[in-house]
């Protein structure tokens, strides 16, 4: 009886054993903790059932399994190098770069199979496709803008993939050789047509400059002409004015004061010349001191 009632218990603790064992294993079945940077695709009996995002999320144990565990960080596609002919019919080698990130793993996993490979393939032909667009000037001067057109062009191929493009970079556009030499040929030339542009332009300015100061210097004389015209003019009518108002006599004093000043200018030479004056010189000196007198 003592070893029946043993097995019994036993028994029963096992029965009861399992359950807690069985049930930790559902437990652990139904809870799924998605990190960060992923997220999980569940199926139930094979088909797509639902999408987990980051956190604590709960299945049904058996029935449904997270089959795909899809990070969602950002990507970036191996550079590439295609060839490529612009407008004009230049050959171009092109390196690319692609950033991207899955938003919608569930497109991606059953719409496509090799992500990487398809983005590279999609962006090889778009860029071919906008290279032949642009010329050669056009392709160098407006990088931005071509990056530009290829990501949209890009995002719009690869959007029922459920794949955002972040970034898409042109890392450096490659001329074979023969090109270059045409290129640099083309670069002296038009250097050459500044470096004579420039030596123009500058003679041109000296030439204008120097007209320019004769001209400034030629106003100038004829101004100080006029000025000293005018100033003439004015002591002539002062004269005019004097003689109409006081007669002969204003006319003489301003004679006399002029013989005057001759001889006090005479007489302030060396000191050692002799001066010989005519009698009616002496005559004429006389009626000017006279004059000068009676005008005090």
């Amino acid at each position: 009886m003592n070893e029946d009632l043993i097995l019994d218990l036993l028994s029963g603790n096992i029965l009861y054993l399992l359950g807690a064992v069985l049930l930790i294993i559902v437990i652990l079945k139904g809870i799924k903790i998605v990190p960060q940077s992923e997220k999980y695709v569940v199926e139930r009996f094979g088909r797509l059932h639902s999408v987990l995002g980051p956190g604590i999320n709960f299945i049904v144990p058996f029935l449904d399994v997270a089959r795909h565990k899809i990070s969602i960080l950002e990507r970036q596609l191996p550079n590439a190098t295609q060839d490529a002919i612009t407008k004009d019919n230049v050959l171009v080698q092109i390196d690319t770069s692609v950033f991207y990130r899955i938003l919608e793993p569930e497109k991606t996993v059953y719409r496509i199979r090799d992500v990487d490979g398809a983005i590279a393939t999609t962006v090889a032909g778009i860029v071919r496709a906008e290279i032949g667009k642009m010329d050669l000037d056009e392709v160098q001067s407006n990088r931005a803008q071509l990056i530009t057109r290829i990501q949209e062009a890009v995002e719009t191929a690869v959007d029922d993939w459920g794949i955002e493009v972040t970034r898409a970079e042109i890392l450096d556009v490659n001329l074979d050789q023969a090109t270059r030499d045409a290129m640099l040929q083309q670069l002296n030339a038009e250097r050459a047509r500044r470096a004579e542009v420039t030596k123009a332009e500058g003679q041109k300015r000296a030439v204008e400059l120097q007209a320019d100061a004769e001209l400034y210097a030629a106003e100038q004389t004829a101004k100080a002409r006029r000025i000293q015209a005018e100033a003439e003019a004015y002591a002539t009518q002062v004269v005019a004015k004097a003689i109409a108002e006081n007669g002969l006599e204003a006319a003489q004093y301003q004679v006399a004061l002029k013989q005057v000043e001759s001889l006090n200018a005479l007489g302030n030479g060396d000191g050692k010349q002799t001066i010989v004056v005519p009698a009616h010189a002496l005559e004429a000196f006389g009626n000017a001191f006279n004059l000068l007198k009676g005008g005090k």
